[in-house]
């Protein structure tokens, strides 16, 4: 493998690496919906699983949960080509090493739905669950009477649960939104002076 290639791809190695160490160790050592607080009560792990998508949403029933790992499975595929196109034709190293965060996020949740299911909940293949324990329920309260449909609801921040992968998409994502000019600027000609030119003759 060329030079230019291993980079981007060493990061999302190891990211899906260190991803599946935490969710293994998660699995073995905590019980579901068990906690271990590291901040406080704004900081912890609470070892839950989900058949969906990342901070725990999902598409319902078996159907759905197979839909969701296929088009993750082609997902990652596509990913993973994007970023062999864009080292090849030398884009900006902040937009590979952003695809590269995606890319390791999308592998190393689609490691947990295609062979959890087989290694832990002995069912079948693409049938496994993700694996989330990252919280950070930083602070809570109730919407004002004022606000439309969620007036007097209880809302906390940041309510959803999540792993590794999911934040390597997300910093990934959020990243070339941010940087989205940056990244993607197009190359503009110099406009041709003539009287330069017409002088130089």
């Amino acid at each position: 493998m060329k030079l230019q290639y291993i980079k981007p791809f060493a990061i999302a190695a190891l990211i899906v690496i260190v991803d599946q160490i935490i969710k293994t160790w998660v699995r073995t050592h905590m019980n579901f919906d068990s906690e271990i607080h590291f901040l406080g009560n704004h900081g912890m792990l609470r070892y839950t699983e989900n058949n969906g998508m990342a901070f725990g949403w999902e598409l319902g029933g078996r159907i759905g949960k197979l839909v969701l790992t296929i088009f993750r499975l082609f997902a990652v595929f596509g990913i993973g080509y994007g970023l062999i196109y864009l080292v090849q034709q030398k884009y900006s190293r902040g937009l590979i090493l952003c695809v590269a965060l995606i890319f390791a996020g999308a592998l190393g949740n689609i490691i947990d739905s295609t062979f959890y299911g087989l290694i832990y909940q002995h069912g079948n293949i693409f049938e496994g669950r993700v694996v989330d324990m990252f919280y950070f329920p930083l602070f809570e309260g109730h919407y004002p009477a004022w606000v439309p449909i969620l007036h007097d609801r209880h809302y906390e921040f940041f309510e959803p649960i999540f792993n590794l992968a999911d934040a390597a998409i997300s910093i990934g994502v959020i990243t070339i939104l941010l940087f989205q000019k940056r990244y993607f600027k197009h190359e503009t000609e110099e406009p041709i002076n003539l009287n330069n030119e017409i002088a130089e003759e």
